[in-house]
């Protein structure tokens, strides 16, 4: 027997976008649920879906708001943030309202098939899928703490490996400078900190520290984990 197909809410008041996703995400198999405002998202809330993309610019309801809502409404469905280009205070928001990615339209619907990959292997990992992360040459192992590239064991101080392993519980999700601030520090609030730890986290992990493979910038916002295998 296969599998049911995967839910996908598209939340967008643009039937031109809606149409893109329902045809790019219907040939990958995904069932599409369509809201044209946040009044009609969250009625269908109660069919739930699997996965949420939510346009933040709709008639009815303000984006925040409504991301605000699903999220108390449900804690672990992905939520993939649709934004205009350029609106960076908006994606930040975003991200610490509890959206897991964003994508700036234009976008392109490989690019988004691969956030959503990436969202719905994200929501795995928090279920406790799996103690050993892997993302190319890189493994983490959350319960012994060891890290590993290839098969040389990598040495992090203790805080170097705590940013590490709040990457590796997010891996493919996007975290703001503020919520890894919070995670490892509690008062602090100066990103400066946090990038002097990237970059000493970078130097031990990365082949080029300079073009890095694994721990990704996402200007002006935050970092991303590359996505497990």
């Amino acid at each position: 027997m296969s599998a049911a197909p995967i839910k996908v809410l598209v939340v967008d008041d643009e039937p031109p976008i809606r149409k893109l996703l329902r045809m790019g995400l219907t040939t990958q198999g995904y069932e599409i649920l369509e809201a044209s405002n946040g009044k009609i998202a969250l009625e269908k809330l109660g069919e739930e879906p699997a996965l949420i993309i939510l346009d933040l610019g709709l008639p009815d309801i303000q984006g925040h708001e409504l991301l605000r809502t699903i999220r108390a409404r449900n804690e672990n469905v992905p939520i993939v943030v649709l934004s205009s280009r350029g609106d960076e205070a908006g994606k930040v928001q975003a991200l610490d309202l509890g959206a897991d990615d964003y994508l700036t339209k234009p976008f392109g619907m490989d690019e988004l098939l691969a956030r959503l990959r990436a969202a719905l292997r994200h929501q795995l990992q928090v279920q406790g899928e799996r103690p050993v992360f892997r993302t190319g040459d890189l493994s983490v192992d959350l319960v012994r703490r060891i890290v590993k590239l290839g098969e040389r064991e990598v040495k992090l101080s203790p805080k170097e490996y705590d940013l590490l392993r709040v990457l590796v519980q997010h891996a493919g999700k996007v975290l703001t400078h503020r919520f890894l601030l919070k995670e490892l520090w509690d008062e602090l609030t100066d990103a400066q900190y946090l990038r002097v730890y990237v970059r000493q986290l970078r130097q031990k992990i990365e082949a080029d520290p300079e073009r890095p493979q694994y721990v990704l910038t996402e200007t002006g916002i935050g970092y991303r984990l590359k996505s497990g295998d």
